[in-house]
């Protein structure tokens, strides 16, 4: 009776430090299998902690990737194409799915390291420098995270002709009301350079427009 009451007491503690222990580093599972799970350690994250984000927001971030194995780096986004952060839009698939699961809920001017298992990176054939079946680690850091055009809703307020399509004019403006919503004005370099990456991504027939079908990706109109 003593033993089974002091075994509770020992499993309660436990769970009492793994539960501490949330708040910096947890695991996010990508798929049924426990092993594939994205492994979450928050490195810094600033006091106030505006947008979060969340699948479909527009994120700008540095990313350096690195293989778990011997900590090679194979990849880093300040040397990549002139050193410029990466634009995406989170949970479309733009990015490796390991990297969209690690990536939900940050602020902009947080870090993350996230260790990511190769089903959730780049799985059994690999690509490049990074071997097949390899575990990766990344460190992210969120430069701005802004809300994505990638609701239906946000696509009726885009498209101003009504001809169910988007030009880089419409998405350009709406992009442009967003951030001085935000109370962050852009000039036009930075909008050319996220409607350059947005139609290079969305713009599957490459015909000038990203048409409604292109756009709402889930075939459902919330992400």
């Amino acid at each position: 009776m003593q033993s089974g009451t002091m075994w509770k007491l020992v499993r309660c503690s436990v769970l009492v430090v793994l539960f501490s222990r949330l708040g910096s580093c947890w695991s996010w599972s990508g798929a049924d299998e426990p092993r594939d799970q994205v492994q979450i350690e928050v490195l810094f994250r600033p006091e106030e902690c505006g947008r979060r984000a969340q699948r479909g927001d527009l994120i700008n971030a540095h990313y350096d990737g690195f293989l778990a194995k011997d900590g090679s780096q194979f990849y880093c986004s300040r040397s990549d194409k002139q050193g410029h952060p990466q634009w995406f839009v989170l949970g479309v698939g733009q990015i490796i799915k390991g990297l969209d699961i690690g990536i939900m809920e940050m602020c902009a001017g947080e870090r993350r390291k996230l260790t990511v298992p190769s089903a959730l990176a780049f799985g059994e054939a690999g690509k490049g420098p990074v071997p097949p079946n390899a575990t990766v680690v990344f460190e992210v850091e969120v430069l701005s995270v802004s809300k994505g055009p990638r609701t239906m809703e946000a696509f009726g307020r885009m498209d101003l002709d009504k001809d169910r399509s988007l030009n880089k004019a419409e998405v350009k403006e709406y992009l442009k009301l967003e951030y001085e919503k935000g109370g962050k004005p852009r000039d036009e370099p930075f909008y050319e350079k996220i409607l350059a990456d947005i139609f290079r991504k969305s713009d599957h027939d490459q015909d000038g427009l990203i048409s409604a079908k292109e756009y709402n990706i889930y075939e459902r109109d919330e992400l």
